[in-house]
């Protein structure tokens, strides 16, 4: 089922990280509601691509989870609970740049060494 690359082990790191911040709500106690929500949606949007990837590699599952990391990032502002809860504001902070660090990172990787091409 899955094909094991090089690189897979980027995305064995975002299946951790959105499943960790899936259960964070449960685990760390946020307030039910919108903080929660935006863990168990982030943290479901990650595991997908995650997965996705892990299955068979395309390149847009990693724009996807570029884009799904940079939303968990932005969500404490966007909805704004940063001053409800600060343990939910650094998971969503935290997780969400490593996600979007680790999914820019293997894109441009991608792109400055094309497969098939050597030097």
């Amino acid at each position: 089922m899955f094909h094991w690359r090089k690189d897979s082990y980027v995305d064995v790191i975002n299946l951790i990280l959105g499943i960790a911040l899936f259960v964070s709500p449960w685990v760390i106690g946020f307030p039910s509601g919108t903080i929660a929500r935006a863990a168990w949606v982030g943290g479901f949007l990650i595991v997908v691509a995650a997965l996705l990837a892990l299955s068979s590699f395309a390149e847009w599952e990693e724009w996807a989870n570029l884009v799904f990391g940079l939303g968990v990032l932005a969500s404490p502002w966007v909805f704004g609970f940063t001053q409800v809860s600060s343990a939910a504001t650094q998971i969503h902070f935290i997780i969400g740049i490593v996600v979007a660090v680790l999914s820019a990172w293997e894109l441009w990787r991608l792109h400055s060494n094309p497969p098939g091409l050597t030097a």
